[in-house]
Formats: C-alpha cells, sequence, structure tokens
C-alpha cells in the first residue's frame, strides 16, 4: 500500500490498457487506411485516428515519466529491506526488479522514436506515415504488456523479510560476478577517455549534419554508441568522481539527497539525447514524401540541436563534477 507503489502500478496498467486498446483500431487503420476514398469506413477511420494519436500522445509521454518514477519508487522502498542501501539493493529483493527496468529502459526509447515518428505524421495534411507509426505501436505493444506483467510480479512478490544485497556488492569491482560487476571491473581512465572519444565524436557528426544536412545515419548512430558508452562510464568512473570513493560504483546512489539529485539530470539528458539522436535515422528514409518536405528538414534540424545540447550540457556536467572532485585517480 506504499503510494509509490500504488501510482506505479497505475500507471502501468493504464499505460498497458492504452496501449492494446490503441493497438486494435490501429491495425485496422493499417489494414484499411486510403487517404483517396471517400468511403464511410474511411471516414470513420479518420476520425478515430485523431483518438487514437492523442491518447498515444499522453500515453507515450506517461510510458516515459515512468522510468523515473519506478527508480524513485525503488529508491523510497530500499529502507525496508535489509542489506539494502539505495535503489540498487530494492530492485534485486526478487527476480523481477532489473527486467523490468530493462523493459522500461527499452520501452522508453521506443516510446520516444513513435512520439518523433507521430509527431511528423501530423505535420503532413495526408498523414504519409500513419501506417508506419501504427505498424511500429503493434511492435511496442507487446513489450510494454510484458513491462506492466513483470512489474506487477515485482511489486507484488516484494518481501520485507528477503535478506538483499547493496549496491557494493552487485557493483563490485573486485568480485567480477555479473554485468554489474563486470563493468564496474573496467579500467576507469580508459573507459574515461573512451567516454570522451564517443562524446566527441557524436558531437562532431551532429554539427556537421545540423549545418550541412549530410551524415544523419552516422550521426544518429553515433549518439545511440555515445548512450551506452556514457551509461558505461557512469558505473565505471564517473561514479566515483561524484562519490570520491575508488570502490563506489553504482549509477542509482548518484540520483540520491546527499549527491543533489544529481543522477536524475544526468539520465535525463542522456535518454532525452538518444532519443532525438535515434529519431532522426527513423525520420531521414521519409524526406523525399513531397507532403513532408518542408516539416521533416525542419524537424530533423531540432532534433540534431536538442541531442547536440542535451549531450553537450551532460558532458559538462560531468567533467565539472570530475573537475570539483577530491579524487585523483
Amino acid at each position: 500500500m506504499h503510494p509509490a507503489v500504488i501510482a506505479n502500478i497505475i500507471a502501468a496498467l493504464t499505460v498497458s490498457l492504452m496501449v492494446v486498446y490503441s493497438a486494435y483500431y490501429g491495425l485496422q487503420i493499417y489494414r484499411h487506411w486510403n487517404i483517396e476514398s471517400g468511403s464511410e469506413l474511411q471516414l470513420t477511420l479518420e476520425r478515430r485516428t485523431y483518438l487514437v494519436s492523442t491518447l498515444l500522445s499522453y500515453t507515450f509521454g506517461l510510458q516515459l515519466i515512468s522510468l523515473f518514477l519506478y527508480v524513485f519508487t525503488a529508491d523510497t522502498l530500499y529502507p525496508l529491506f535489509v542489506g539494502a542501501m539505495c535503489a540498487a539493493g530494492a530492485l534485486s529483493v526478487n527476480a523481477f526488479g532489473y527486467p523490468t527496468l530493462i523493459l522500461k529502459v527499452g520501452n522508453f526509447l521506443l516510446a520516444g522514436l513513435w512520439l518523433v515518428l507521430n509527431h511528423a505524421d501530423n505535420q503532413a495534411y495526408d498523414y504519409p506515415l500513419i501506417k508506419k507509426k501504427y505498424l511500429l505501436l503493434a511492435v511496442i505493444a507487446p513489450f510494454i504488456v510484458a513491462e506492466t506483467i513483470v512489474e506487477l510480479a515485482y511489486f507484488l512478490k516484494l518481501d520485507a523479510n528477503v535478506i538483499t544485497s547493496c549496491c557494493g556488492a552487485l557493483f563490485s569491482s573486485e568480485r567480477v560476478e555479473g554485468l554489474g560487476s563486470e563493468i564496474a571491473a573496467l579500467p576507469a581512465l580508459p573507459t574515461l577517455w573512451a567516454f570522451y572519444i564517443s562524446i566527441a565524436a557524436a558531437l562532431l557528426s551532429g554539427i556537421y549534419f545540423y549545418l550541412r544536412g549530410k551524415g544523419g545515419y552516422v550521426y544518429s548512430a553515433l549518439a545511440v554508441v555515445a548512450f551506452f558508452v556514457s551509461i558505461v562510464a557512469i558505473i565505471s568512473c564517473i561514479s566515483l568522481y561524484i562519490y570520491e570513493l575508488p570502490t563506489h560504483h553504482c549509477p542509482f546512489c548518484i540520483i540520491m539527497q546527499e549527491y543533489n539529485y544529481i543522477g536524475y539530470l544526468l539520465y535525463v539528458l542522456l535518454f532525452g539525447a538518444v532519443v532525438a539522436g535515434g529519431g532522426i535515422a527513423v525520420l531521414i528514409p521519409f524526406r523525399r514524401i513531397e507532403s513532408l518536405r518542408t516539416a521533416i528538414p525542419a524537424l530533423l534540424q531540432k532534433l540534431t540541436l536538442t541531442s547536440i545540447v542535451f549531450y553537450a550540457v551532460f558532458a559538462s556536467i560531468v567533467t565539472y563534477r570530475i573537475a570539483i572532485s577530491n579524487l585523483i585517480l
């Protein structure tokens, strides 16, 4: 009956219900849509697509927020479990905590890309991307439902009598057991160099695409690479400078009050940057559609600028924290 748990469950059920409902009608639109037809069915589908698109805009917006709500909830629950010292321990109470997190991260990216595609489609009078976006919705829907099922299993199977692991054990560089420990065991300075190289490559590529309109796929790929390298770097080395401890690699403690909630800011910037960067690759194939010839280039520039700014601010904050840190590796 924890308020945050109830909020998560309501959000998960709402998103799942709305996505399944929208996917059902989305498949009808995908199968029968014909903008050139004046039939009663087409008119019904046109009215319905307004409703479905509006529902999904709010639903996927809630899906984006739910990732951070889930992590926040895990961070508020950890005092209830023996051995837990942050969200990392709360998520390891049972076998469903981390799978839920992984699904939420994946669905965050998919939902963000769908919103980008939907926004582009709404810029044209003839909705040329309508079948593409509802086909993508059909792909997303099973993952949303799977996330809801796993998340419900996580919350319903929470047991306060379970002794869980702390983040020091889950992200230990001394005992390489599990992905978290393997990442923590990576050499800090080479990983930090890899981080700055990936960010620099992404920024330079993004600036080139923004100014010249060429190399969009390259920037999109580099933006995705920079995202994963940054996640690895947070665990391997960036967190060390924030905690000022050479052995503390937890990616969750940085969202806590004693570190001024800096983790939330870093993750928002990082996820925003990769969604905007990935959205570029999604939209480029549709630049030649007549009704989108003006809208797509303008939207690509906005996405590129957003991604560049987010990555630049992210790297600046990381650099500042390293510069003021008392830790010297």
